[in-house]
């Protein structure tokens, strides 16, 4: 009996050893060393079990995965049969607690554009739908607000239920929803200043009900405005999706928002191509009318991730018309299966960012509640002391500072003396928010410019 269980333990080792062969191409490491196997287990007629748990349902290498730890198994000595189970569990940027606005959404996911007419709603709705096809739990957040077209695209014509307290996103085609255009008469134009905009971001985020999300995806105004900073200084972004057409002068103008997102220190996770190229529907010759490879020249020089090219087809434009995206609507078409695509490049380069190691020095621990002064201990070793007032005038947010001029708005006479830091709060890897004594907490001081105020590199 002793021998049975000892040569049994024996092969599930021997079993566990053979897995380490088995290289997640994304994150470049094997699935034993990144804890993706799971329930490892031989019985005594050599069948081989074990559940590999990926980081998202949406993994783009989930059945050459699945392959390749089928035969690491069987070729172990005594094993005659794997049975090998797939499973996702999506990670979050840093702890599910991480942010008080909305603590059950793992990951924040803007879409952005410099510029109008390049598709992005279109793509985000596609998204959106294609990671809930993949198993993934996704909401969509149409903020924009000037001209919402997420609820056309998905064919929605009801209105989001509330309980007085919460506002009940509406579900369609397997994902949550919220957009301006359920509040506004179809008809109506929608003319708001800055403070209204950081308002409807704040409750889209903290009123809206999501539950519990994988990825929310945010479908941005074109622009560097109002919306994409008070959603950054609002919240931590696992990173951000730039779209752009084939044209170079397209592209300069896509720049304009990847150089705000690293501004606000949320990286760009990727871009995808749109309109790559027409795609004739009665004939199928493919012409390049907007250029050709413009973004993806732009993305190697970068060291930015190519999420996909999307062809410029009628059957896109139909589908989204009708109000059933085109990854439901005809999931073989080309342009469908692109899309599916960068959706599952997506979901790879959020579960590489989220496992991959930052070098960069973080706030390890922070004195501040109560306090005349901000003492912060970094992870290379080094501590800086701040007074809070000193801090409190350099915030960063567009109360703060124009955002047009970069000129500081805040005026030193407003700002006690005795000004303390209410409570710190981390949010996700990148930056600190303080609640100042004076009622102030929208800005967000991401970590090198903390130590930038403080005289460190």
């Amino acid at each position: 009996m002793f021998s049975t269980q000892n040569n049994l333990k024996s092969m599930q080792d021997k079993a566990l050893e053979s897995l380490r062969a088995v290289m997640d191409p994304d994150l470049g490491k094997d699935i034993v060393t990144l804890g993706f196997v799971k329930e490892l287990s031989v019985d005594p007629k050599g069948v081989a079990t074990c559940t590999i748990e990926l980081t998202t349902p949406a993994c783009p290498v989930k059945d050459q995965l699945r392959d390749q730890a089928r035969q690491a198994l069987t070729s172990v000595p005594g094993v005659s049969e794997a049975r090998v189970q797939m499973t996702a569990q999506v990670r979050p940027l840093s702890a599910p607690a991480r942010d008080r606005l909305v603590p059950q959404v793992r990951n924040i996911i803007p879409v952005a554009s410099g510029k109008g007419g390049v598709g992005k709603s279109t793509l985000s709705a596609n998204l959106a739908v294609a990671l809930a096809l993949d198993g993934a739990r996704v909401g969509l957040m149409d903020a924009d607000v000037y001209g919402p077209s997420i609820p056309a695209m998905l064919g929605i014509n009801e209105k989001p239920g509330s309980d007085g307290h919460r506002i009940f996103p509406v579900e369609r085609h397997g994902i949550k929803i919220i957009s301006m255009g359920f509040f506004v008469p179809q008809n109506d134009a929608v003319i708001w200043r800055g403070p209204m905009l950081h308002k409807m971001v704040q409750d889209f985020l903290g009123v809206v009900d999501w539950g519990e999300l994988d990825y929310l995806i945010v479908d941005l105004p074109p622009g560097t405005g109002d919306i994409q900073l008070s959603l950054c200084q609002s919240i931590p972004v696992t990173g951000a999706v730039i779209v752009s057409t084939p044209q170079d002068v397209a592209w300069q103008v896509a720049q304009k928002a990847i150089v705000m997102f690293d501004k606000l220190q949320a990286p760009v996770l990727g871009i995808i191509e749109n309109m790559s190229r027409h795609v004739c529907s009665k004939c199928s010759h493919e012409e390049a009318i907007f250029g050709e490879g413009g973004a993806r020249r732009a993305a190697a020089q970068l060291g930015i991730p190519m999420l996909g090219e999307v062809p410029l087809v009628t059957r896109l434009r139909a589908a989204s018309d009708a109000g059933v995206p085109l990854v439901l609507s005809d999931p073989a078409h080309p342009a469908a299966q692109a899309l599916r695509g960068a959706a599952r490049a997506l979901a790879a380069g959020v579960s590489v960012r989220n496992l991959s190691a930052d070098e960069r020095p973080r706030a390890a621990k922070v004195d501040a509640a109560g306090l005349a002064e901000i003492s912060i201990e970094w992870t290379d070793g080094k501590r800086t002391v701040q007074r809070a007032r000193d801090l409190r005038l350099a915030c960063p947010c567009a109360a703060c500072v124009d955002e047009i001029t970069g000129e500081r708005t805040l005026r030193p006479e407003s700002v006690p003396d005795t000004l303390t830091a209410v409570s710190v709060h981390p949010v996700g890897r990148y930056a600190l928010q303080f609640v100042w004594s004076d009622g102030h907490s929208t800005g967000l001081y991401g970590h090198t410019y903390l130590r930038r105020l403080a005289g460190l590199s």
